[in-house]
């Protein structure tokens, strides 16, 4: 019969667990989700008939790592960089002016006069303070934005990874996070990575 699948990925903390169901048929079962994937696998291969065992078809991707390594994160790194730029070279300018003020304190503190002494010390503490304040600033904004690039990538792995299940008749698909050794001949995080250069030239 057809054949079911579905990519187990990454939990958060609050995701309760669910334990493995039980199926006859090993070609029939729809894998739940579990940080614990190696006991999972095992217990799968544990109640499946010997031969069934024998013919299981599995499969893992680096969901993060094909991402990655995809054109389309290069041309969005490049984009994200641009509309981020001048912020950063604010943060960069600002971390000069602290490094110049810290060293002009070690530099010349001493023979500064008490007030000078207390206006430095001021104005580096305002530096430090708006410096803080800018560079947490940019990271969020990074973050955001590699946070939207990964919700959008993401169906997009889903789909590449369904169509190889039905290529290649893979039984059970597993999230390399999930899994403590893979045997490189399971890994297909290549060759999900290939296909979605393949359709980012397309829709060029």
């Amino acid at each position: 019969g057809d054949r079911e699948y579905r990519l187990i990925m990454p939990l958060s903390r609050e995701t309760p667990q669910r334990k493995p169901r039980r199926f006859r048929n090993v070609t029939q079962i729809n894998v739940t989700k579990s940080r614990r994937c190696p006991a999972v696998l095992a217990a799968l291969l544990a109640v499946a008939a010997p031969n069934a065992a024998a013919e299981l078809k599995v499969a893992v991707v680096d969901t993060i790592k094909a991402i990655g390594q995809s054109e389309e994160a290069k041309s969005f790194g490049e984009t994200a960089n641009k509309e981020l730029e001048a912020e950063a070279k604010a943060v960069t300018g600002i971390q000069t002016e602290v490094a110049e003020l810290q060293k002009r304190l070690q530099d010349e503190g001493e023979v500064m006069a008490e007030a000078e002494r207390r206006k430095v010390h001021k104005e580096l503490e305002n530096k430090q303070i708006d410096l803080d304040f800018r560079a947490k600033k940019l990271q969020k904004e990074r973050q955001d934005k590699q946070a939207e690039f990964l919700q959008v990538m993401g169906p997009k792995v889903q789909a590449i990874v369904a169509d190889m299940v039905e290529v290649e008749r893979y039984d059970l698909v597993f999230e390399r996070s999930n899994v403590g050794y893979v045997n490189p001949r399971h890994d297909i995080t290549a060759k999900v990575t290939e296909k979605l250069n393949e359709r980012f030239t397309e829709a060029e």
